[in-house]
């Protein structure tokens, strides 16, 4: 167990656009240093460590897990690598902070979290909306019994992503697709709203070069309870959620990165119309998610929360691919 004190070293393994704002979230965050940026390409990893600062830059990512200054990892890598690299940092003692999705399935999902509690070390997926203040005073009200007994949670998450042949998005083998990227967070959503996994699944979807860029979700929790979403790559950016229960509503129309930082808002209705706005303390959710992930590393004591949510939300979008491919209503595993 270290002390307190003592900064977490960070080595971030790839030079991946979302590499940049993790980094500097790393820069910024109580507690956390970033020690090492590791690329294939050392000219990439020295432009990167050049223009985002690093205190290393080095070529091959095993460099960077041979490094005994290096306490955790950062993995931006496309879905198809996270596997390798996940277990391979754990085997080398590092604590694993990972892009989502984890894997491209619940089976290496598993294997990957296996790794990570055999070796001691904290595993966490980068879902960085569920670690921010305003998640929690959500939370807050859906626990309070405000809204009266929760029933329906809808939500949305769009953008237009460029067609380009360097897009790992588009490519099936890199864990690429709509429900794999940008669905991540709105079956989380569900989750956290309702603390359940569903029970049953259907998906409908529209396909480009062999994924899914477009896409409509159920999710049944049970008799009572249903959580919607659609999602895609060619429609206007969208990212917000409502929870409805039997006597209010809550809303918020930019749950997975606020519009404006400075005003980080919510709404909840009650069963009159009346409109109540929520503001919550103003944050940069990447900072939020490396504070918390290095609080659990400082504190030496490993939390199976965060390796179970991961794991149950690649089991719904296991699911939903699978029904979206046979359209068939699909049982989660």
């Amino acid at each position: 167990m270290q002390s307190e004190s003592k900064a977490v070293k960070f080595a971030v393994l790839g030079t991946a656009r979302i590499a940049t704002k993790v980094g500097n979230a790393i820069h910024d965050a109580d507690g956390a240093e970033l020690e090492l940026i590791a690329s294939r390409d050392l000219a990439k990893a020295q432009m990167w460590q050049k223009e985002h600062g690093a205190r290393q830059a080095v070529e091959g990512y095993e460099s960077a897990l041979a490094d005994p200054m290096i306490q955790a990892v950062y993995i931006p890598l496309p879905p198809s690598m996270h596997k390798e690299w996940t277990i391979r940092a754990a085997e080398a003692g590092k604590h694993v902070l990972c892009e989502k999705p984890p894997a491209l399935n619940a089976t290496e999902v598993r294997e990957m979290l296996a790794a990570c509690k055999r070796n001691g070390v904290q595993f966490m997926d980068g879902t960085m909306w569920s670690h921010t203040p305003r998640a929690c005073d959500m939370k807050a009200i859906l626990n309070s019994g405000q809204l009266g007994k929760l029933r329906r949670l809808v939500s949305a998450f769009s953008i237009q992503m460029p067609d380009t042949p360097q897009q790992h998005r588009y490519i099936p083998e890199l864990g690429g697709g709509a429900l794999y990227d940008i669905g991540w967070y709105c079956v989380r959503a569900a989750l956290w709203a309702f603390d359940a996994l569903p029970t049953h699944v259907f998906a409908a979807a529209t396909y480009h070069r062999g994924v899914d860029n477009n896409a409509t979700a159920v999710m049944w929790f049970d008799e009572n309870r249903m959580a919607t979403f659609d999602c895609g790559y060619d429609l206007t950016r969208r990212k917000w959620m409502e929870v409805v229960g039997e006597s209010g509503n809550l809303v918020c129309d930019d749950f997975l990165s606020p519009w404006d930082v400075e005003k980080q808002r919510f709404w909840t209705h009650d069963d009159q119309g009346v409109a109540t706005e929520h503001l919550s303390q103003s944050v940069v959710q990447e900072t939020c998610m490396v504070e918390e992930f290095v609080q659990i590393v400082q504190s030496g004591t490993l939390v199976e929360d965060w390796p179970q949510l991961a794991l149950n939300n690649q089991r719904v979008i296991d699911a939903l691919m699978e029904s979206a491919r046979t359209g068939l209503k699909v049982e989660v595993k």
